[in-house]
């Protein structure tokens, strides 16, 4: 999901935020209600009023967390504040445009999650689907896990359609070594693209980055993924370098079953 942009934010505290206050909230009962949303009481953290602690906050948060609060906010809204929106044009205009932000972000999340449900009900193996629960489950509450998870998924993938393939591989390989092999009997390497072909050196080009993306994975998993020991003054990336990781792989392994599913049906 694409990073959300101070424009975007601004939207949303323009909205909730009334001189210091926020909407019709007491500060007992907005604390209340960010405690329930995000896990934190804003006004007893940041001791301000409830308007700058709603902008500390989002100055700091994750994504994740922001657009998590901004949505209970926007339904509370929707619902104390019809009259507002059907009578203030400028308030009107200013939540059309906080919807519009939150149905497109939430567009993006559902486009991966159904990625992954189609991915899950391709693999018919019960331990490649436990896999990517897992590693989607992680992206949260452990990203170096995640990342791992991103990789090993990808080894599984390319293991996986070379079994199927009949074509023989060393445990050891690493997984630039299965990437290639694995476009080379799926036959689609960059090599396998006649130079006749309509587009031929973006087509090429395409070919390279999705063996690049898989080794740069790799490359993250060894210092901040799972499956290494850590010295105890290691500090792990956050939730959105593992959905990076988790987003790339999904991605790619996608294209490979798809590619072998189709050349099996032909």
């Amino acid at each position: 999901m694409k990073k959300m942009t101070i424009i975007e934010k601004s939207a949303f505290t323009r909205l909730f935020n009334r001189g210091g206050y926020v909407l019709s909230f007491s500060t007992h009962d907005f604390d209340v209600f960010t405690l329930n949303s995000v896990g934190l009481a804003l006004c007893d953290k940041y001791g301000l009023s409830k308007g700058k602690s709603l902008e500390a906050y989002v100055n700091e948060a994750s994504d994740d967390n922001v657009i998590k609060l901004f949505k209970d906010l926007l339904d509370f809204y929707e619902f104390h504040f019809g009259k507002e929106i059907e009578e203030n044009d400028d308030y009107s205009q200013l939540y059309k445009k906080c919807r519009e932000i939150l149905n497109r972000k939430s567009k993006s999340e559902l486009t991966l999650d159904k990625s992954i449900e189609d991915l899950k009900t391709k693999f018919s193996s019960e331990h490649l689907s436990q896999q990517i629960d897992l590693m989607v489950k992680m992206q949260k509450e452990n990203p170096t896990e995640a990342i791992g998870k991103a990789k090993e998924l990808i080894e599984s993938c390319c293991k996986t359609i070379l079994e199927e393939r009949k074509r023989e591989y060393d445990k050891n390989w690493d997984v630039p070594k299965l990437i290639y092999q694995t476009l080379d009997v799926l036959k689609i390497t960059p090599k396998d693209i006649p130079d006749t072909a309509p587009e031929v050196t973006t087509i090429k080009s395409i070919l390279q980055s999705l063996q690049t993306i898989a080794n740069k994975i790799a490359e993250l998993r060894n210092p901040y993924g799972s499956g290494h020991g850590k010295p105890a003054s290691y500090k792990g990336l956050e939730e959105r370098h593992a959905k990076l990781a988790v987003g790339s792989s999904v991605t790619l392994v996608n294209f490979l079953w798809d590619s072998h599913e189709r050349q099996e049906k032909e």
